[in-house]
């Protein structure tokens, strides 16, 4: 399929771009963006007609326009992470096809940095402070952007072979698919593949990997407590439920669907009826609550973890029963110490962290912008 390559706006504004250059300049003072500009590429079906091309040229035109860069600059080309389909993506390619552009296919949005000062070996390092790791790819020129649409054919499903390895077939597909199964679910999978006769395949281990993680299944948070020796006759979960249970007033649903509903009151509602007229109604109206966390997704991105998460609370209220409307949300953050560049506070000890971690200051920064592009 043709890739069309279009040049947009500027992406950052003076403060993000100046936020940048104190991180690059911690390298290298001389190192520095002096410009950041959206580049759109276009996967097309035919070449598109002139109407068309005005079109997506008139759509695709939005925010300060972008000045040119010195030409002394070395051009680093930042594009979400290849084989994924950014959420800017789905919604691009939701609007064309909306306004008449059947034949575009999809769109993709990237942002290229020309970089001042930059020394042959510090590409590496440089490209590390302007990119997700998770969630986008470091390209080298415009050309090489074109495998954002690379098209595969669907891999056949295999079949992880126990025989006479067991044991040691499956800790080796846990390594090679990255499954990141605990020693107790690899011993539970091979009692269970050996009671059933078969061998897995590896879409169930997949899946299973999946369906059985802590984010899915709250292991811990249902974990059993043993304090002195004793015991506990409740788990974190059972211990939240309790006060449900002994306190049950005004509560409609809880536990039971994607979020819990709160009694209400009859209300006015003003909403159009089926002959397109807008009118008063009186309703009874109740309240959809719900909580979602999002630990280990915004500690790794920020932004696109908290974003997700929140988007995800969104999601659970409005398939909540029938349905519900959002009306407000609040997103918290508990981090250790910000320790500040410039200001770091004697109490603030630094504990390290795991390098795929991002500090709580980056977190704070960088996570609340996310939630608000939900909330």
């Amino acid at each position: 399929m043709p890739i069309l390559k279009l040049r947009g706006s500027q992406a950052l504004s003076a403060f993000r771009l100046d936020k940048i250059n104190a991180r690059l300049q911690a390298l290298d003072a001389r190192t520095a963006v002096q410009a950041a500009v959206y580049w759109h590429f276009i996967e097309i079906e035919r070449d598109l007609s002139g109407e068309e091309m005005q079109v997506l040229a008139h759509l695709l035109t939005y925010g300060e326009p972008a000045t040119e860069p010195p030409q002394n600059c070395v051009p680093v080309l930042v594009v979400p992470r290849l084989g994924t389909i950014s959420p800017w993506s789905s919604k691009a390619t939701d609007i064309a096809h909306s306004c008449g552009l059947s034949a575009v296919r999809r769109i993709e949005r990237g942002v290229m940095y020309h970089i001042a000062g930059l020394k042959k070996g510090q590409q590496a390092a440089v490209a590390a402070l302007l990119h997700d790791r998770m969630t986008e790819t470091v390209l080298e020129s415009l050309e090489a952007a074109e495998a954002l649409f690379r098209h595969y054919e669907p891999k056949p499903m295999k079949t992880i072979a126990l025989g006479a390895e067991g044991r040691a077939a499956l800790e080796r597909a846990n390594v090679e698919m990255g499954l990141a199964l605990s020693e107790d679910e690899i011993d539970y999978l091979l009692d269970i593949y050996r009671e059933m006769g078969r061998d897995p395949t590896d879409v169930e281990l997949t899946m299973f990997a999946q369906a059985n993680s802590e984010h899915c299944r709250h292991k811990i948070f249902n974990a059993t407590w043993v304090i002195d020796g004793v015991k506990q006759p409740d788990s974190l979960f059972g211990m939240i439920r309790h006060t449900h249970a002994a306190h049950p007033q005004g509560t409609v649903v809880a536990y039971a669907d994607n979020a819990a509903v709160l009694e209400g009151r009859t209300v006015q509602r003003w909403f159009a009826d089926e002959d397109g007229v807008y009118r008063t109604h009186e309703e009874l109206t109740h309240s959809v609550i719900k909580v979602e966390t999002h630990n280990h997704p915004t500690a790794i991105s920020p932004f696109p973890g908290a974003a997700t998460g929140a988007g995800g609370e969104i999601r659970d209220e409005g398939s909540t029963g029938r349905g519900a409307k959002p009306k407000a949300g609040l997103c918290g953050f508990s981090v250790s110490n910000l320790r500040i560049p410039g200001y770091i506070q004697p109490w603030e000890i630094d504990y390290g962290k795991p390098d795929r971690i991002a500090s709580a200051l980056d977190i704070m920064i960088e996570g609340p912008i996310g939630a608000a592009a939900f909330n």
